[in-house]
């Protein structure tokens, strides 16, 4: 009889060794190449080029399926011009070692919804418009639109 692996993740869940469920480091720090990619404005071919990978792999490390290696990750940050540090800004909390600090006055608020906006087709096109934009009189009307088209007061 064969005994089956499972391992506990953060909910206290069990799944079997070998699941598809994308673990959490992965999915953030696939998300970070995304990112990354998108703000240089490279295709997930051409980066697979630079790699020597199909655009389908690149496609699998964006969404954590596939967990990147350290030698490839090495060579990820060469090729869209960041420290290896970058995939690993602000991960989640749930994601950090026991060496990591405990949470507590000094924690900064959860923004990875910034993160997540940028890594949208929409949230970075707006983010290079605006920063097109040179007049601080008219980003300030900006701002106060979106503020107002979202129901926020200014």
């Amino acid at each position: 009889m064969v005994n089956q692996i499972s391992i506990e993740d953060e909910s206290g869940e069990e799944s079997p060794k070998g699941s598809r469920r994308a673990n959490p480091m992965d999915v953030h720090v696939g998300s970070r190449v995304r990112l990354r990619r998108m703000l240089l404005g490279m295709s997930q071919e051409k980066l697979g080029e630079h790699l020597g990978l199909t655009f389908q792999q690149v496609q699998k490390y964006e969404k954590g399926v596939n967990r990147i290696g350290a030698s490839r990750l090495f060579d990820l940050a060469k090729v869209l011009g960041v420290p290896v540090q970058f995939f690993y800004d602000e991960a989640p909390s749930g994601a950090h070692s026991a060496g990591a600090s405990a949470p507590g006055f000094a924690e900064q608020p959860d923004e990875s919804y910034v993160v997540d906006f940028l890594g949208t087709r929409e949230g970075l096109e707006l983010n290079k418009a605006f920063a097109r934009v040179t007049d601080p009189k008219v980003r300030r009307s900006i701002v106060d639109l979106v503020r107002a088209l979202a129901g926020e007061e200014s």
